[in-house]
């Protein structure tokens, strides 16, 4: 089973590029982020006929995270507890169905900036929500993929200049903090057991030319409950979709389980 993150950063405006992608590649799941529009307006028919089933949770604007699967998605659950006022469209939650159940959660953390702001704090909060909710499926022993840009630096080796990331609210202590704390849960960091290497970059900002002199930060990831970690076989960040006309400033990253 093959199962993909990306941030499509507006899947509207980038729909071409999405759509042939998933032509290409064929995930037999994929979390997105960032739709940046409201449920009606996502563009779900053209994931049906590549025979996808969808679940979104979108808002108008910013934010926005679908769940998209090969086999029927059942138990669909949308939102975090813990802040019945929040209105961000940020976490999305699904049961594949068929033999090989896979419970996917599809997130988009908060990015937190400015630090020393409301923003950073409700990063920090929402950081909470998302352990208390991991806390709570892991005694489910279930095979179990938490995957979608956390906006998270966890370490220096996971950015090209972390020297240029010290002031900024994905690198901050706190969030790394908070990282490992998800982290210590149970749950296994899919490219570090796979790979590890430094550069497995999966963000780069349109701006100052980082593509081109990858200066590039790794920041989508997927955690997986023991269940499912004995049977990851793979990782593949899709860093050439980066250098495709119209791309997201994030890649494709993709696992691979043994089912």
């Amino acid at each position: 089973m093959r199962l993909a993150t990306w941030n499509v950063n507006s899947i509207n405006a980038r729909l071409e590029t999405v759509l042939t992608w998933f032509e290409e590649e064929q995930p037999d799941v994929a979390a997105l982020q960032e739709l940046k529009c409201v449920d009606e307006k996502f563009p779900a028919e053209a994931f049906e006929r590549l025979g996808y089933n969808v679940a979104v949770h979108g808002q108008k604007t910013y934010n926005g995270v679908a769940l998209l699967s090969k086999t029927p998605l059942e138990d669909v659950q949308r939102g975090l507890a813990g802040e019945p006022e929040d209105e961000q469209s940020r976490y999305i939650e699904a049961v594949t169905g068929g033999a090989t159940p896979v419970r996917v959660g599809g997130i988009y953390l908060p990015n937190g900036n400015p630090i020393g702001t409301e923003k950073f704090a409700y990063k920090l909060r929402w950081m909470a929500r998302l352990q208390a909710h991991a806390t709570q499926l892991l005694p489910l022993e279930e095979r179990l993929v938490l995957m979608g840009d956390y906006n998270v630096i966890p370490e220096p080796e996971d950015a090209d200049k972390p020297e240029g990331w010290l002031g900024d609210a994905l690198f901050q202590p706190e969030s790394r903090a908070a990282w490992r704390a998800l982290k210590n849960l149970g749950l296994t960091d899919a490219y570090m057991q796979v790979d590890g290497a430094p550069g497995g970059y999966t963000f780069w900002d349109y701006q100052a030319g980082a593509w081109q002199r990858n200066h590039g930060i790794r920041i989508d990831h997927a955690l997986l409950s023991p269940q499912a970690a004995d049977k990851l076989a793979g990782v593949t960040i899709h860093r050439d979709v980066r250098d495709r006309e119209k791309p997201s400033d994030h890649v494709p990253v993709v696992i691979e389980l043994a089912l």
